[in-house]
């Protein structure tokens, strides 16, 4: 298991490494970038990201993956998160998990991200054209 907050850019491959083991069939990942667009469809400068704290953000990471070791008996899940300042385009959140087999994989990872988006303790300021 790999669990990162960090203010650094976020490198996919070092997710997907920690989670490939030879036994295994498959490695899903999500790469989440910031877009240039709002939901409202305002053109988006920067995201701003705060944890409250990068040790509770961290241990809502862990929880997450705590939960697809008990769901799925996956053992090999790799969350990363970027915090800080994010222009357009950069990674602001990777997902990677490692199976035998890509139905409990594929699962596993839509259930991190939808976790993510339901748990993050970050707060996230949208720098939109205009302000």
């Amino acid at each position: 298991m790999l669990i990162e907050v960090t203010p650094n850019p976020i490198l996919p491959e070092v997710a997907i490494n920690a989670v490939r083991k030879d036994e295994y069939g498959v490695v899903i990942s999500y790469v989440g970038t910031v877009r240039d667009s709002s939901q409202h469809g305002r053109k988006v400068r920067f995201l701003e990201l705060q944890a409250s704290s990068e040790k509770l953000a961290r241990k809502e990471l862990t929880r997450i993956a705590a939960e697809i070791r008990a769901r799925w008996h996956l053992e090999d899940t790799a969350i990363i998160h970027r915090i800080g300042r994010l222009d357009v385009g950069e990674i602001l959140l990777v997902v990677a998990v490692g199976a035998p087999h890509r139905k409990e994989a594929l699962e596993a990872c839509q259930y991190a991200i939808d976790r993510f988006k339901e748990i993050s303790p970050a707060w996230t300021t949208e720098a939109v054209e205009g302000e």
